[in-house]
């Protein structure tokens, strides 16, 4: 039975206006405070109000937001529960997610894709100084603004502390948690990650947005499960017939990818930097920018 629709009804000063989305544990408004003007309200789904694991995840969402704060994050408001529902205020995003944005758009041209990754590293290297892993780093928890260029990340719903307790885990051990086409490797032993399974996933969302396609061409979960335990992912110039980068923009994409943690960059600030240095560098060459200038793709 889908959930029941709360527009018109206003919960803790926000006036619900639409209905934007529908998740799994969660409704989506856009809502309206008279202070605050526009804001995102997430409303936990009533069956899920007496579980308290999905209590527990809702909220860590909201107190994790509390810590953070960076132009290329969006922004907690408050939460707590109001008439018998639990919310969640954020910040009112311009834009579309970046994977819709990717759909009707088509991969996109290096040096946007440059912009979009250097916001959403400096993002994550705010969350990872706080301690905070994301673990469901893809582009539909990303927001963009085209008109602005603008990205901003969301969604820390299954992030953990990296400081907490094995005992304050709320996976169970030998199941993973994140979107199979965007975890790292490590990921899929169910065990803790660092911010190294951040890295792999903006790195896999980079070789995305290049190419629209994936490191690993996987046909269903259980394909790609194996892929992701046991193959290599398929090189960034190997990915789209017709489609190549210079081989620093390739391997800068690489290196975020390595199963083997001693190759893998080691922060996102380190891939962003060695991404967008070798995007850059490229694009500085005389007409060395040129095949992937004037592609089929935004700019």
């Amino acid at each position: 039975m889908p959930p029941e629709n709360l527009v018109g009804r206003t919960v803790a000063g926000y006036r619900l206006v639409q209905n934007v989305g529908e998740g799994g544990t969660a409704s989506v408004y856009r809502g309206e405070h008279p202070e605050r003007g526009p804001a995102a309200v997430k409303i936990l789904i009533p069956r899920l109000a007496k579980d308290p694991i999905a209590i527990k995840r809702f909220l860590r969402e909201a107190e994790f937001g509390e810590r953070l704060s960076h132009p290329n994050m969006v922004r907690t408001y408050d939460y707590g529960e109001a008439d018998g529902l639990n919310y969640l205020a954020l910040e009112w995003a311009e834009g579309e997610p970046l994977a819709s944005f990717v759909t009707r758009s088509g991969s996109l041209a290096p040096t946007l894709v440059a912009t979009i990754v250097e916001q959403i590293g400096a993002a994550l290297s705010v969350a990872h100084k706080a301690g905070i892993i994301h673990r469901d780093l893809k582009p539909a928890n990303i927001m963009y603004d085209p008109a602005t260029q603008q990205a901003k990340l969301l969604d820390f719903g299954i992030a953990r502390d990296a400081e907490g307790s094995a005992e304050e885990r709320l996976t169970r051990a030998g199941f993973f948690v994140g979107t199979l086409q965007y975890v790292a490797p490590e990921t899929l032993s169910g065990e803790l990650v660092g911010e190294q399974a951040d890295v792999y996933s903006l790195a896999t969302i980079t070789y995305y947005l290049l190419s629209e396609c994936l490191p690993f061409p996987g046909r269903n979960p259980r394909e790609l499960f194996q892929q992701l335990l046991s193959q290599d992912p398929i090189p960034l110039n190997q990915a789209k017939r017709g489609l190549r980068f210079s081989p620093a923009v390739e391997a800068a994409v690489m290196n975020g990818l390595q199963r083997d943690l001693s190759k893998r960059s080691k922060s996102v600030d380190e891939f962003a930097r060695g991404f967008c240095t070798a995007v850059r560098d490229e694009g500085g060459q005389k007409g060395g920018f040129l095949a992937n200038l004037f592609r089929k793709g935004p700019r």
